[in-house]
């Protein structure tokens, strides 16, 4: 079942107190969510990285020439040695540095909501969350955009510009028109397990309503901590009676009236839906992921306060 793209006559609020990011340009949605999570400790999400051992570190970096009576010859990269015939160390990324990834799911179904906000803002609210609160010097963020038509990858760095460029670049991606998706989150699951080889964390922020990325997200969890953000708007687990109503399926473009004054076929959708988002949840827990659940009709920075105080206290923290 995918969600409905649009809906004719479903309504939609505003949040309480505070603009959406929808409403927002850029810059003052960055600053609404800087002000939002600087004010917050930082480290929560990775527990202060307390899964990664600490000390020099044990995760290959890069290699560069070895310098007697400086270097451990155990840590001599005998590859590179024999590829340029001069000895060669293998160094290493610091265990404390955490190096975090995102995978913004861009698709058509993101650009849909009726509570709130829509999800792609939601989401974006969600990446902030991640970037700033595992933000601390030496550590890394990197994101993957999966749009239906390519993958933006912005590489791992450390610094606050770099932060605001990634948050800048998922604000500022175009909408997606319904239709046949040519590019899928799986294949941006896939890219960062196949270029990312050392250990961090990644967040892959999505509603998880396509097909396919179950099996790549098992093979990403077992290099990485993965967290798993679902993005749900309200809509997509009942459908309201208001007569008949359009919907638009954005991942194939197709148009539907549906009845929804007909209580059995409200029944139908709402036990499709709940069918639907325990498949999912039960893909994630084998995939080994942390498991997020944000609504667009919810206070989601309240839900995000409520997973780490969760995960602090190491009672796990699923929405």
């Amino acid at each position: 079942m995918s969600a409905p793209g649009s809906a004719t006559g479903a309504p939609r609020t505003g949040a309480p107190g505070s603009p959406s990011l929808g409403e927002l340009t850029p810059d003052q949605a960055l600053r609404h969510l800087r002000l939002i999570f600087t004010r917050r400790p930082d480290g929560l999400l990775q527990g202060d990285h307390t899964a990664l051992v600490p000390g020099p570190g044990g995760e290959p970096d890069e290699s560069r020439v070895y310098a007697p009576g400086v270097d451990d010859v155990r840590r001599m990269d005998w590859n590179a040695t024999a590829r340029t015939t001069v000895p060669h160390v293998r160094t290493t990324l610091a265990d404390r540095e955490l190096t975090t990834w995102i995978i913004l799911d861009a698709s058509a179904s993101m650009d849909f909501g009726t509570g709130r906000m829509e999800k792609r803002d939601l989401a974006v609210g969600a990446a902030a969350a991640v970037a700033f609160l595992t933000e601390r010097a030496g550590n890394r963020l990197g994101a993957h955009l999966v749009r239906p038509d390519g993958i933006t990858r912005i590489p791992a760095r450390s610094g606050r510009r770099h932060l605001t460029r990634v948050l800048r670049t998922a604000l500022e991606r175009p909408r997606v028109p319904a239709g046949p998706q040519a590019h899928t989150l799986a294949e941006g699951v896939v890219a960062l397990q196949r270029a990312e080889r050392r250990r961090g964390l990644v967040a892959v922020v999505s509603d998880f309503l396509e097909p396919g990325w179950e099996q790549p997200l098992r093979a990403l969890a077992a290099r990485h901590q993965v967290l798993a953000v679902e993005v749900v708007d309200p809509r997509e687990l009942a459908l309201p009676a208001v007569g008949l109503l359009t919907v638009v399926d954005p991942e194939s473009g197709r148009r539907r009236e549906v009845p929804t004054h007909s209580r059995r076929l409200r029944e139908r959708y709402a036990a499709a839906a709940a069918a639907q988002r325990e498949a999912i949840g039960r893909a994630l827990r084998a995939a080994a992921a942390a498991r997020l659940r944000l609504r667009t009709d919810r206070d989601w920075v309240r839900d995000i306060g409520r997973y780490v105080a969760a995960q602090r206290r190491g009672t796990g923290g699923a929405a």
